[in-house]
């Protein structure tokens, strides 16, 4: 492909490159350049990509795009913002696929995997959609499974994703949008038809400073959407929905375009009425959790807003399965319960362990750590949320990644110190989900909390292999023979 063709909607600062020579492909990593590629320089957190460009020229680049000019002889594209760039070059290296679907874009702190699984369920069965997916757990295309490295893969891959998608025929894309892809242009250049907010509590703030840029963050999906869905429960949806452009859809308990009446909540999932212009449909899904009431609001109001009736986003939706590593059940042999959560946030902590005191008839227990190399801040405050919503907490490792397990672990017992909830420290994950499985009691519901469909464990960079489901079936065996 031509340059030119390429840079058709970049804004050109400067260049010294032929215009009309060609490129074979795109690379923003000099490890992985190839001859003939256009490679792209970012400036990133821990290197700069400038720095690399005389790797990238001696492995065979033949142009560069950057923010700064080059410190060698080479023909060079000047811009800038060279994260914006690349999603615009890849858009064009692949023929802008996400054209030729209806995207829908899901942000915010929790709720994303969930929203994004039930919403592709309502268009594959009641819009006959082939429908990709692109998040957390796992992308998509439609039933064929892909592995994800990140929640919004870098720009190239989700063009190089979204050509496989449209080439396989998908018709629409339901997808979780991070905040650092929004505000690192992972997603530059695309429009969606339809955004949802779910909500905003504490997370990344190791990334953005404070919880008004992460809002902040968050809000740039609704600049680029047709229709906005938001959850006018949560306090932020002042701010982040405050200069959108979109048609604005409100989701609530409360006052709202779409509300849920009559909630009920129990063991078996969530029920409430849908109401709408005095209209009311009853909703049933088979996902325990209070929270799982706005998942469900926004993926009824996302489907409406493509076409599907609530009569019929219900229908599906009655019948819809759990979404792995989110309130899963893992088989045990005894009369105790063990559910599998990727609760790793403050607020999604509290919402699983409460939404388990809505119907567990024994103790709630709860196994939970903190990640390494993220927000210290959060850590204490999830040790006071388990302690003031479990009857017993297991403190353990997550991903550690660089920093030490105990000293993670040090800085959550603070929360703990002044609660009557006891507790224990077990730094191996592994050995804390066998004590919480020798100490189960009858009635018990134990919640391993934050890794959810995670199968690894990372440290040190290592991602060491780590599936809950198979520690306890392992145990499990071990202790019957």
């Amino acid at each position: 492909m031509k340059l030119s063709q390429l840079l058709r909607d970049v804004a050109v600062a400067a260049a010294t490159a032929d215009l009309n020579m060609e490129i074979g492909d795109i690379s923003y990593d000099s490890r992985c350049t190839k001859k003939g590629d256009l490679f792209v320089a970012m400036a990133g957190f821990a290197t700069d990509g400038h720095r690399y460009i005389p790797m990238a020229v001696e492995r065979g680049a033949v142009c560069v795009l950057c923010e700064q000019k080059p410190e060698i002889d080479v023909p060079y594209v000047q811009v800038a913002d060279s994260r914006l760039a690349l999603a615009q070059v890849s858009a064009a290296y692949f023929g802008y696929p996400a054209e030729k679907m209806t995207l829908v874009g899901v942000t915010g702190t929790n709720g994303k995997t969930t929203t994004t699984y039930l919403l592709k369920d309502v268009l594959e069965h009641a819009a006959g959609a082939k429908v990709g997916l692109i998040g957390t757990n796992q992308n998509m295309i439609g039933a064929e499974v892909l592995h994800t490295e990140r929640t919004t893969p870098e720009s190239y891959e989700l063009q190089k994703l979204f050509r496989e998608m449209a080439d396989a025929g998908c018709t629409h894309v339901v997808m979780e949008v991070s905040s650092h892809a929004l505000v690192l242009e992972r997603v530059g250049g695309i429009r969606f038809a339809v955004g949802i907010f779910t909500n905003l509590t504490q997370d990344h703030l190791d990334f953005h400073g404070t919880m008004e840029a992460y809002c902040d963050a968050k809000a740039l999906l609704f600049r680029r959407c047709d229709v906005g869905i938001y959850n006018a429960d949560d306090p932020w949806s002042g701010r982040l929905m405050e200069g959108a452009s979109c048609r604005k859809v409100s989701i609530g308990e409360h006052q709202a375009d779409l509300r849920a009446e009559h909630i009920v909540l129990s063991a078996e999932g969530i029920a409430f009425d849908a109401v709408e212009y005095g209209k009311s449909t009853p909703i049933h899904v088979a996902i325990p959790g209070g929270f799982m009431v706005y998942n469900t609001l926004g993926v009824l109001a996302a489907a409406e807003a493509l076409g599907v009736s609530l009569a019929d986003s219900a229908q599906v939706l009655s019948h819809t399965a759990h979404v792995k590593g989110r309130l899963e059940v893992v088989p045990t042999d005894g009369d105790y319960t063990i559910l599998i959560d990727y609760a790793h946030t403050p607020d999604a902590l509290e919402n699983v362990l409460r939404a388990v005191q809505g119907f567990a008839k024994g103790r709630v227990v709860a196994v939970f750590g903190c990640g390494g190399d993220r927000d210290r801040t959060k850590r204490p405050k999830m040790g006071k949320i388990a302690a003031d919503n479990a009857d017993f907490v297991i403190v353990t490792s997550d991903n550690p990644r660089t920093e030490a397990p105990m000293a993670i672990i040090e800085d959550i017992l603070p929360g703990l110190a002044d609660s009557k909830t006891p507790h224990v420290t077990v730094e191996n994950r592994v050995e804390a989900i066998r004590y919480a499985i020798d100490h189960a009691q009858s009635g018990d519901v134990i919640v391993l909390a934050g890794k959810g469909h995670e199968d690894y464990q990372e440290i040190n960079h290592v991602k060491h292999h780590l599936d809950e489901r198979e520690v306890v079936a392992e145990y499990l065996a071990a202790r019957k023979k």
